[in-house]
C-alpha cells in the first residue's frame, strides 16, 4: 500500500498545536488494537483511560476522518496518531474486510452524499420562484427603509454617531434580518462594534456607510447590470440570495488547498466561518470555499492547506468569480510540492486591482508571493520582495517572529489575504516544507 504522506505532513493536517504532541504520543501500537485496513479505509480502537475504547477510523480516498472520542475538533489526536502508525510501520496493519462499526460509517457517509447530490437535482420551479419572488419583496422594502435611515445619519452628521448606544445600531439591523437582508445587518452590526475613540473611527465608519451605500444604489439599479454584477449585490444583501447562484463555471482542475482561515463572524453571534483558499494548477485561478456553523458545533473538514486534488468545482455566479463550492473529488488527498506565486507585490497588487474594477465589494482577495522575505516593519511586519517593495502585515497576525525564524532572513513563499490595506499571511513554503499558520 502506497502512503504518499510523510509524518510531518500528516501532523500539519492537526487543528492546532497541542495535538501534534498528543498524537505524537500516542503512535505507539501498544495502545492500540483491533488495527487493520483494506487500503481504502485504516480503523483501529485506542485504549485510554475511559471505560470504552475510542473507535477510530480514516477514509484514505477523501482523507476523512472520524472516532469516537470526545474531541470536537477535526482530525482528533487519535486520528492523527493511527495515520502516524500506518506512515511508520504499515506492516503492522492487517488486511481484511472493514468490522461493522467501520461499514456503517462508510455507507452513512456515502448515504449522506447521496443526498446531497438528490437534493440538488429535485427542484420545484414554481414553488421557487414563488419564494423568490416574495424575498425580493422583503429586501426590496428592507433596502427602502435602509435608505431612509441613511439620509437620517447623513443629515444628523457622523459626530452624532459616537454618541449612540447599541440598540441605535441594533434596531435596524433586526429590520434588515426580518427582511431577509441578513448581510446588511452584519454590515450595520460591524459598524456598531468600531471604537468611536480609535483615531480610524470615521474613516472605518464612513468605509463601512459607503459600502451600504453602494449596495442600495446597485440594488436600485440592478436592472440595468449584467447578470453576474446582479449575482454579486445579491450575493452582498442575503445568504438565501447566494445559495442559488452556484451555477457559474463548472471547473476541473488539480487544486492546491494552500490556507484556511477560522474565526467569529464579525457582526454575528456565536458563528463561525471556515475560509478555504483553493488554487487550480492548470487554470491559474483562485477559488474560495466557505463554510459557516454554530460555535457549539464542529466544522466539516475534508479540505486541509498543504494537500491537492483533482476535482471539480462550481464558482458561484460573480463578475470576478472567487467564491465556489467542490462538486466532486476525483482523487485522494495529497501533500502539495509548491506554493506558487506572483514574482513582485506589485503583479499581485495589480490582480487585485483588476478583480475590484469588475466587482467592487470584494473585501478580501487571495495574494501569493515568491521569493519573499519577512522583516520587521515600523511597529510591526511586512513583507519585502525583490524590488525592495513592502507589503504591510495586519498586526492581527501574532506569528511574525515565527515567520521570520521560519525564512531565516531568506526569500520564501508565502500566500494570504489582502484586506485593502493590509496583508495576512495563512501559510508559507520554504526548505520544501508546508507551514500552515
Amino acid at each position: 500500500m502506497l502512503i504518499p504522506w510523510t509524518a510531518e505532513q500528516i501532523l500539519a493536517l492537526a487543528p492546532d498545536t497541542t495535538f501534534v504532541k498528543d498524537a505524537i504520543d500516542l503512535a505507539t501500537l501498544r495502545k492500540w488494537h483491533e488495527i487493520g485496513t483494506n487500503d481504502k479505509v485504516v480503523w483501529g480502537k485506542y485504549q485510554g483511560i475511559e471505560k470504552h475504547p475510542c473507535q477510530t477510523q480514516i477514509d484514505l480516498g477523501e482523507t476523512a476522518f472520524k472516532c469516537t472520542c470526545a474531541t470536537d475538533k477535526i482530525p482528533c489526536q487519535h486520528s492523527l496518531a493511527l495515520y502516524l502508525l500506518l506512515v511508520k510501520n504499515p506492516n503492522i496493519f492487517t488486511h481484511n474486510q472493514p468490522p461493522d462499526w467501520v461499514q456503517d460509517w462508510i455507507e452513512s457517509r456515502r448515504q449522506k452524499q447521496a443526498k446531497k447530490a438528490e437534493a440538488e437535482t429535485i427542484v420545484d420551479p414554481v414553488s421557487q420562484a414563488k419564494r423568490a419572488a416574495k424575498r425580493e419583496e422583503n429586501v426590496t422594502a428592507g433596502i427602502e427603509e435602509l435608505d431612509y435611515w441613511l439620509r437620517d445619519l447623513v443629515r444628523g452628521g457622523l459626530a452624532t454617531l459616537s454618541q449612540q448606544d447599541k440598540s441605535f445600531w441594533e434596531t435596524t439591523a433586526a429590520r434588515m434580518v426580518d427582511n431577509q437582508a441578513r448581510l446588511l445587518a452584519r454590515q450595520i452590526r460591524i459598524m456598531s462594534n468600531i471604537n468611536p475613540t480609535d483615531t480610524a473611527w470615521t474613516e472605518e465608519l464612513l468605509k463601512g456607510l459607503g459600502i451600504l451605500y453602494l449596495l442600495l444604489e446597485g440594488f436600485k439599479r440592478r436592472t440595468t447590470l449584467s447578470p453576474e454584477s446582479q449575482a454579486d449585490i445579491l450575493t452582498r444583501i442575503d445568504w438565501e440570495f447566494d445559495k442559488q447562484l452556484a451555477h457559474g463555471i463548472s471547473l476541473h482542475d488539480r487544486w492546491l488547498v494552500l490556507g484556511e482561515r477560522i474565526e467569529e463572524i464579525n457582526g454575528e453571534k456565536d458563528l463561525l466561518e471556515a475560509s478555504t483558499w483553493l488554487w487550480g494548477w492548470e487554470s491559474k485561478r483562485f477559488a474560495l470555499i466557505l463554510q459557516s456553523t454554530h460555535i457549539s458545533k464542529p466544522l466539516e473538514r475534508s479540505l486541509f492547506p498543504g494537500t491537492c486534488f483533482e476535482g471539480e468545482i462550481v464558482f458561484f455566479k460573480s463578475a470576478y468569480p472567487l467564491r465556489a463550492i467542490v462538486k466532486q473529488h476525483h482523487s485522494p488527498l495529497t501533500p502539495i510540492s509548491y506554493i506558487p506565486g506572483e514574482k513582485t507585490i506589485n503583479a499581485a497588487l495589480f490582480e487585485y486591482t483588476k478583480a475590484l474594477s469588475s466587482q467592487p465589494w470584494i473585501d478580501r482577495f487571495p495574494l501569493s508571493l515568491q521569493a519573499i522575505i519577512p522583516q520587521q516593519y515600523k511597529n510591526g511586519w511586512a513583507l519585502r520582495d525583490s524590488t525592495n517593495n513592502i507589503l504591510p502585515i495586519t498586526p492581527k497576525f501574532e506569528q511574525g517572529w515565527q515567520l521570520l525564524a521560519i525564512s531565516g532572513g531568506h526569500p520564501i513563499n508565502v500566500f494570504g489575504e489582502w484586506n485593502y490595506n493590509c496583508f495576512l499571511p495563512l501559510s508559507a513554503w520554504a526548505e520544501d516544507y508546508f507551514i500552515s499558520f
